[in-house]
């Protein structure tokens, strides 16, 4: 079998691989890029952008029902073409993948882009498409793929995931949604929106990941008055004719489809990760350093969602780039390079939006952090955009008053969440935050008010007499 030498393997060409390829490439290393299955990233096929088309076309469609009260009429016979708006996700899909393969692997010559399924054969011996590949160092980017239950899989194209919901060309009468995490969400209230009888179930008692029971409640009660959430009983599913009888606890519905959103597995089926010779958890992953994503003390590297530690694009993407970037410089001799990982960031992009940032309420210490909220009825922007409901949430360290995390459910929660992420990035505090401007009126306001509640629970404070103003040096 024919071998070759190469500086890097580089095994998916996903976010993380490509991240990965542009850390090699700039260090004038030698690589091959190899995949199987589906070329394009997740978040361009079946993820962040073919949902958030979905998204935007339910919340313009919903918005016909607050049009009354502002006066506009007519929209009472407004209607929603449904195949032509799948037709509207799937071309905005296709130009986001087209995008990505152009500006990637579209062009490149096939000794670096080998489109095929490979397998380790030592550490450092890759084998793909009939030949060997032997690399100083190897990055495993392979991602992920939905869960679907084994006993689920015998129900067919009746059990959907999100690798399939963008490819229908229509949509069927009523639906289950089992699993409300993030993508469960997102997807169920746009269905919802868009005109199919949605029911969501959950085994856990919460949705959209969130810890904070002040905002979890707010989740369930803003998102339930939309379609049915179940919570607390593991979905079991049966077929009833041609439809699915889905059942939970005392809970039964009968539907047309099953939209499986439980969670994802990581591709390494057929790799040959144990030909490492280092320890595999549950799922088939070593063990591995998440500030230098080396395996081990092996020349071999993780990164993306396949190593599971944050399965977000920008993680993704910061792994893929720590790993080519230590790959690239193996056989300098020196230990791979750690960097300090960002503060945490989810976002829900729900509507009303429910978001995470950076310590989270299950790893608050009681004694050492204080909370500040503020719940949004109250708010006038919110208000005037139909839109005020939910809370926000801000922790904080109450010595010293540093913030930090928070969790939230509310309009622009993207934006509210982005600015506390990079406070935290830069350490501030309470009172720092405070001093910054506020215009009038914005939804920002909400978040200056939960502050302000913060700030009267953390023992630093501002000098100066004016808690919202720096006082010049004489």
């Amino acid at each position: 079998m024919k071998e070759r030498n190469v500086d890097v393997a580089i095994i998916g060409s996903g976010s993380a691989g490509l991240n990965a390829m542009g850390q090699v490439r700039r260090a004038g290393k030698s690589f091959v890029l190899i995949n199987g299955g589906e070329p394009g990233t997740t978040c361009a096929r079946v993820g962040c952008m073919p949902s958030k088309a979905m998204i935007q076309i339910a919340e313009d469609y919903h918005r016909r029902t607050h049009l009354g009260k502002f006066g506009i009429d007519g929209h009472e016979e407004m209607t929603l073409d449904i195949p032509e708006a799948l037709e509207h996700v799937q071309d905005l899909r296709d130009t986001f993948v087209d995008r990505v393969l152009g500006s990637s692997t579209d062009d490149m010559p096939e000794d670096l882009f080998v489109q095929d399924y490979a397998r380790f054969i030592e550490p450092t011996l890759i084998e793909v498409a009939g030949q060997r590949i032997r690399a100083k160092a190897v990055v495993i980017a392979t991602g992920s793929r939905p869960l679907v239950p084994e006993l689920w899989k015998a129900f067919g194209d009746r059990v959907i995931t999100t690798d399939e919901i963008f490819e229908l060309e229509d949509l069927p009468a009523a639906m289950a949604v089992i699993g409300l995490g993030t993508i469960g969400l997102e997807i169920g209230q746009s269905l919802a929106r868009m005109g199919v009888k949605i029911t969501g179930f959950d085994a856990v008692d919460h949705i959209a990941g969130a810890q904070d029971p002040e905002v979890n409640q707010s989740a369930i009660e803003l998102l339930g008055k939309e379609f049915p959430i179940h919570l607390g009983a593991p979905a079991e599913i049966a077929a009833e004719g041609d439809r699915l009888r889905v059942t939970a606890g005392e809970q039964s519905v009968l539907v047309d489809k099953v939209l499986c959103s439980i969670g994802r597995v990581p591709n390494v089926e057929g790799l040959g990760l144990e030909i490492l010779g280092v320890p595999l958890d549950a799922r088939g992953i070593p063990s591995f350093d998440p500030n230098s994503m080396q395996v081990g003390d092996l020349p071999v590297f993780i990164a993306g969602d396949v190593s599971g530690y944050r399965p977000i694009l920008h993680e993704a993407g910061d792994e893929g780039k720590i790993a080519g970037y230590n790959a690239a410089r193996i056989d300098s001799g020196a230990a791979p390079a750690r960097f300090r990982r960002k503060v945490p960031l989810f976002i829900n992009f729900c509507d009303p939006n429910i978001c995470a940032v950076g310590t989270r309420w299950n790893a608050l210490d009681p004694e050492t952090a204080a909370v500040g909220q503020i719940k949004l009825a109250p708010v006038g922007r919110a208000l005037i955009m139909g839109k005020n409901k939910g809370v926000i949430r801000v922790y904080a360290d109450k010595a010293t008053g540093r913030i930090l995390g928070s969790e939230m459910i509310g309009p622009k929660g993207e934006n509210l969440a982005h600015l506390l992420c990079w406070a935290i990035e830069q350490g501030l505090t309470v009172g720092e935050l405070l001093r910054m401007p506020f215009y009038h009126p914005v939804i920002e306001e909400a978040l200056q008010a939960a502050l302000y509640d913060l700030y009267s629970k953390v023992e630093a404070k501002n000098s100066g007499g004016i808690t919202e103003l720096e006082p010049l040096a004489d």
